[in-house]
C-alpha cells in the first residue's frame, strides 16, 4: 500500500479534551475520527487493525467449534419483555417505534435474540451442544462516553453463545471459551488477567472478566501475587488487617459535635479501624442497619445482593426510625435488621451511643449486638487475601472480554426447550461470551507506546513493515524500494511504503507515530554500499542489511 494513496491524516499536536493515551494516539496517528460523543469513524489504518483482530477472533472461535452467524441490530420489544430486561434496563437502551407503532430497540447485546432462534431450531438433545458467534455492532446510550473507543455508544462486539443439555456441558463450553480467550489476548500481544466478576444485568451464577492493566481503565481489580486470586473490586473478598486487642470496659464517652469517624477518631486519639460505621438504608422490605469497620467503605453492590434494592436513609428517616440524629448511630439496642461486615466479629470497638453527643467505647459483637454476618466492605490495597493471607494490591484495568454462565435465565422465559434421552422437556442451558475488538486495540496502545507514538504488537499492526525511501527523486531509491515492496508482499508480508516527497524527518515522525513494527530505511549513502537499514520500532535498534537479505531478515523476526 502506498502512503500517498492511503488516507492517513496524522496530527502533530495532541487534540484537546483527550486524556487516555490510546485516545490521543488513535487521533494523532490517523486511526479514528470522532463524529459525536461516543461515536467514532474508523479510518483505513484503524479498520485494518480491527480486521486483524477479527481474523484472530474467527480463527480461535473456529478452533473451539463455534459457527459464525449474524443477527439483526434492530430488535422487537416483545422478546426483551419476555425476559423482563425491557423494564430492568434503563436509559442505556436505545428505544424507538417503527412506522406501525411497534416498540423496538437497538441491540446492546443479543441473548434474547439468539435464545429466540434456539427455541425454534433446537428440538432434541441430539442437536446439542451448539456454539454460535457473531461479530456485530452494538449500541448503548452511554451516559458518559469518554476515553476514545474505550467507552462509546456504538461499538463492535464478538459475542458467542453456548447451548448445552447439562451443567457439565456448560462447564465444558465455558472452559473452552476461557482457554480460547487466553489464546486470543496472548496473540494480540496483551498483558491481562482473568478475574471473578459480577454477572450484573446479564444474570447467571458465575462470570469472569478479562482485564488489561492500564491507567486509562475504569475498573479496578484486587490481585494476590502469591496464590493468583483475582477479582473485580465489585465483588472482591478481602481480610482487613486485625486490630491489636484492647481491654476496654463498656462505657459511654462524651463526644461533643463529633459525628464522623474521622472527627471522633481525632478526638479520642484512636485509629479509624477501632470504630464501627453504622449506616441506615431503606430497602424494599424496610430499614436495614449496615455495619462496617471505620477504616472500610460499604460495598453497595454486595449489600444489594443480600437485601435487594435500597437507598440511603434521609436525615428525617434516621431520626424517625432509630430515634437519634445521624452521626451518633450505633448498633446496640435496635430491633431492625442489622447486617455487619465479617471483620467486626472479633475485637472491641467504638460506635454511636444512639443519643446525641455520645459514643460507646468497648462494644463487642455477640455480647452487645447480634447482627447477620456478611462480607460487605470494599477490598482495598493492603488488605489480606482470603485464600492465602498475602497482601492484596489494587490495579486499574480495561475490560476487554467477559464470560457468563447464564444457565436457564433466558431459555425458560423464551421457552427454549429440548427433549432429553427420556423424552422429557427441559430448558437449554446457556452461556454467553463477549470480546470488544476496539477495546483490544485501545488496550494494546495503552500497553505499547512511547513518547513518539504507538508501538503495535506485530499480530495486530495495520502493516508489518513500513518502507521509508528518503529520496523520492532518486531513481535507484525508487527502484529498490519498489522491488523490496513486491518481494515482501510476495511472502505474504503486509507492507506500507512511504512514497511521499517529504523530508526524512517528517517520514520518521509519522512512522514512529503510527507504530508499524519494522521500518526499512533507504538512504542514498547506504544504497551506494548495497545496504539498507532495518529499524525495530519497539526497541529502536537498527541494523544494516545487504539488500538481498532484507526479506529473509524480516521473515526471521516475525
Amino acid at each position: 500500500m502506498l502512503f500517498s494513496k492511503m488516507f492517513i491524516p496524522t496530527l502533530r499536536e495532541t487534540p484537546a479534551d483527550t486524556e487516555a493515551v490510546s485516545h490521543q494516539l488513535m487521533l494523532r496517528g490517523g486511526y479514528v475520527r470522532q463524529l459525536a460523543a461516543g461515536l467514532y469513524i474508523f479510518l483505513p489504518l484503524g479498520w485494518r487493525v480491527l480486521n486483524r483482530i477479527h481474523a484472530i477472533l474467527k480463527e480461535e472461535m473456529a478452533g473451539i467449534g463455534a459457527q459464525e452467524i449474524s443477527m439483526p441490530v434492530l430488535h422487537p420489544a416483545e422478546i426483551w419483555q419476555q425476559t423482563g430486561r425491557w423494564d430492568v434496563i434503563g436509559d442505556e437502551m436505545f428505544r424507538l417505534k417503527d412506522r406501525t407503532g411497534r416498540d423496538m430497540c437497538l441491540g446492546m447485546t443479543h441473548e434474547e435474540i439468539v435464545t429466540w432462534l434456539a427455541a425454534r431450531e433446537i428440538r432434541s438433545y441430539r442437536d446439542l451442544p451448539q456454539l454460535w458467534y457473531q461479530i456485530q455492532t452494538k449500541l448503548r446510550d452511554e451516559a458518559r462516553p469518554k476515553s476514545g473507543v474505550l467507552r462509546t455508544r456504538e461499538f463492535i462486539m464478538k459475542d458467542s453463545y453456548s447451548f448445552d443439555s447439562s451443567p457439565d456441558g456448560l462447564e465444558k463450553s465455558y472452559q473452552l471459551h476461557a482457554e480460547a480467550y487466553h489464546r486470543i489476548f496472548r496473540r494480540c500481544g496483551l498483558t491481562f488477567y482473568q478475574v471473578e466478576s459480577d454477572p450484573g444485568m446479564m444474570g447467571g451464577a458465575t462470570a469472569h472478566e478479562f482485564m488489561a492493566p492500564s491507567p486509562a481503565g475504569e475498573d479496578e481489580i484486587a490481585l494476590c501475587e502469591r496464590c493468583g486470586y483475582a477479582a473485580n473490586v465489585e465483588l472482591a473478598r478481602s481480610l482487613p488487617r486485625k486490630n491489636e486487642a484492647q481491654n476496654w470496659l463498656l462505657e459511654e464517652v462524651h463526644t461533643p459535635e463529633k459525628r464522623t469517624v474521622q472527627e471522633v477518631s481525632n478526638f479520642l486519639k484512636l485509629e479509624p479501624a477501632y470504630f464501627i460505621k453504622s449506616i441506615l438504608v431503606i430497602s424494599d422490605d424496610g430499614p436495614v442497619l449496615a455495619l462496617v469497620r471505620g477504616d472500610q467503605e460499604l460495598h453497595e453492590k454486595k449489600l444489594a445482593a443480600i437485601i435487594g434494592n435500597h437507598r440511603p436513609a434521609q436525615k428525617a428517616e434516621v431520626k424517625e426510625i432509630l430515634g437519634v440524629e445521624a452521626g451518633f448511630i450505633g448498633p446496640i439496642g435496635h430491633k431492625i435488621r442489622i447486617i455487619s461486615d465479617n471483620c467486626l466479629k472479633e475485637g472491641s470497638y467504638v460506635g454511636g451511643a444512639n443519643r446525641p453527643q455520645y459514643h460507646i467505647k468497648g462494644m463487642q459483637a455477640g455480647r452487645d449486638f447480634s447482627p447477620e454476618w456478611y462480607d460487605i466492605h470494599i477490598a482495598r490495597a493492603g488488605d489480606l487475601c482470603v485464600s492465602c493471607g498475602n497482601e492484596l494490591r489494587i490495579e486499574r484495568v480495561i475490560e476487554i472480554g467477559n464470560i457468563f454462565k447464564l444457565g436457564t435465565k433466558y431459555s425458560n422465559p423464551l421457552k427454549a426447550f429440548f427433549l432429553d434421552e427420556n423424552g422429557q422437556e427441559r430448558p437449554i442451558i446457556m452461556g454467553s461470551y463477549g470480546i470488544g475488538p476496539a477495546r483490544i486495540a485501545a488496550a494494546a496502545i495503552e500497553q505499547n507506546n512511547d513518547k513518539d507514538g504507538i508501538v503495535w504488537p506485530s499480530s495486530i499492526a495495520p502493516f508489518e513493515v513500513e518502507i521509508l525511501p528518503l529520496n523520492m527523486k532518486d531513481a535507484k531509491t525508487i527502484e529498490i524500494s519498489g522491488k523490496l515492496y513486491d518481494d515482501l508482499r510476495g511472502e505474504g508480508i503486509e507492507v506500507l511504503i512511504d512514497d511521499r516527497d517529504e523530508r526524512a524527518g517528517v517520514k520518521f515522525k509519522d512512522a514512529d507515530l503510527i507504530g508499524i513494527p519494522s521500518h526499512i530505511i533507504l538512504g542514498e549513502k547506504n544504497l551506494r554500499e548495497g545496504l539498507v537499514e532495518i529499524k525495530v520500532r519497539r526497541t529502536k535498534e537498527t541494523v544494516k542489511v545487504v539488500i538481498g537479505e532484507v526479506v529473509k531478515t524480516i521473515k526471521s523476526r516475525r
